[in-house]
């Protein structure tokens, strides 16, 4: 089955264990927000660059998110969540101009720190920001529809999977784009892809810019699932676990952004009702387990015992087509 179709089947379960059980909306929809996030982590790791600061877009998508729904109370929820994601992107132009320089262990630290520079700001900024108490979001309409907060919930639960989808369609035609093959292989030899014409700096450029957007969308999302911003959704933690996520899902398809927010929810959810002084240990040593079991994470290894099963139907294939059967003749 191909994976379109699963991923249907995958945002249909889910929708209707939303219905089913109203309480498992909320953890259902701030899972997909991880996951929306860890899919724009994902699209700098095709290039081999691990951001530990991404979480500031997710932030300024949510700051903005408040900030435009105080001075707007009419705004509906679909501008305020396009306008966090603006914000986003047009922080990623600046940004991104100075930090896509650089490579490696000093592109990771570099968005760290700017990512800790606004941490700070918005916990000191107490009278604009809140500071650590953050600012309260009055539950807007959604598409010029008044809901109570269980409807609310459950549209925005539809919201977030429609928006999950296309989001994973759209960074998963990016990687099989030219400009994604491009990015990936700045991972493999930069220096033979300067030698072919490229630039190395604007393909770098562009892949940040979209993941800054993919991430803005799980910010404004989270803001309005949890009516409340602070400035913990910037926090150097938060980008931690996106890039936990990242690796333990892998980077080879958008389908691992996904895969690695379930595993994720999954270990921490059971492991702190089980197990409530150890779920840190236990996450980590998840990470530790994949990382030797499966280096290219879920979704690398799904895609290896694919490729594997396709190569095997190959050779039987050619195996039957050399068969010469030579007519016995009476």
């Amino acid at each position: 089955m191909k994976v379109p179709v699963l991923s249907l089947l995958a945002a249909l379960a889910t929708l209707l264990l939303g219905y089913a059980y109203s309480w498992t909306i909320t953890p259902i929809v701030i899972g997909l927000t991880y996951a929306i996030a860890a899919l724009g982590v994902s699209v700098m790791a095709r290039a081999g660059q691990v951001s530990f600061g991404h979480a500031m877009y997710a932030c300024i998508s949510a700051y903005t998110v408040a900030f435009l729904a105080r001075a707007v109370p009419g705004a509906d929820a679909l501008v305020l969540i396009l306008a966090g994601v603006l914000a986003s992107f047009l922080a990623a132009v600046v940004i991104g101009l100075f930090v896509v320089r650089y490579r490696g262990i000093f592109f990771g630290m570099l968005n760290l720190a700017l990512s800790m520079v606004l941490f700070a700001l918005l916990g000191k900024l107490y009278t604009l920001t809140g500071g650590s108490d953050g600012l309260r979001i009055v539950r807007p309409a959604l598409a010029g529809m008044v809901m109570e907060r269980d409807d609310f919930e459950r549209a925005l639960l539809v919201l977030t999977l429609v928006l999950s989808l296309a989001l994973a369609w759209w960074v998963q035609r990016y990687f099989r784009s030219g400009s994604g093959q491009a990015l990936s292989a700045i991972k493999t030899n930069e220096t033979r892809l300067e030698y072919l014409g490229f630039s190395a700096y604007l393909i770098m450029w562009k892949g940040y810019l979209l993941s800054a957007v993919v991430v803005g969308f799980s910010g404004a999302i989270l803001a309005l699932m949890q009516g409340l911003v602070t400035p913990e959704i910037g926090s150097w933690l938060r980008s931690g676990e996106f890039v936990f996520i990242t690796i333990l899902g892998g980077a080879g398809h958008a389908a691992g952004a996904f895969l690695g927010a379930v595993g994720f929810e999954t270990v921490k959810l059971a492991s702190a009702a089980y197990f409530p002084g150890l779920w840190q240990f236990l996450l980590g040593l998840t990470l530790i387990l994949v990382i030797f079991i499966f280096p290219t994470g879920f979704v690398g290894q799904i895609m290896k015992r694919a490729a594997a099963q396709k190569r095997e139907q190959s050779r039987a294939q050619a195996r039957d087509q050399s068969t010469v059967r030579i007519p016995v003749r009476n």
